[in-house]
């Protein structure tokens, strides 16, 4: 499975971000998919997660209510709409894949991963 991910950039705290992650190489519709980040000097951290039906989403505390995890299977294509962005959201995100096609928070979970996009919070 290869990944793309896009969509990060410079933003002021309070503002919004969309990123996106393109998949091909398996089915979609068949793949888990999440959201995790790092910031320097920190492990990755989970942010978000979606079953591959997309009926299932869940959240990482320190994101719920303002971030939200879609899918459109129809274009192989994962999102993350970021809203009310703070300093402490500065990292690279990653998007990755879960085969099982479940939802999880944990990233031993996923086995392929997308190349990252740097997302940045100014105060």
């Amino acid at each position: 499975v290869q990944l793309q991910a896009s969509g990060g950039g410079l933003v002021q705290a309070g503002g919004s971000l969309r990123l996106s992650c393109a998949a091909s190489g398996r089915t979609f519709s068949t793949l888990g998919m999440g959201w995790f980040r790092q910031a320097p000097g920190n492990g990755r951290e989970f942010v978000a997660t979606i079953s591959s039906n997309g009926r299932r989403t869940y959240y990482a505390d320190s994101v719920q209510g303002r971030f939200t995890i879609s899918r459109e299977n129809a274009k192989n294509t994962l999102y993350l709409q970021m809203n009310s962005l703070k300093p402490e959201d500065t990292a690279v995100y990653y998007c990755g894949v879960d085969l099982s096609g479940k939802d999880s928070a944990f990233d031993t979970a996923y086995t392929y991963w997308g190349q990252g996009t740097q997302v940045t919070v100014s105060s």
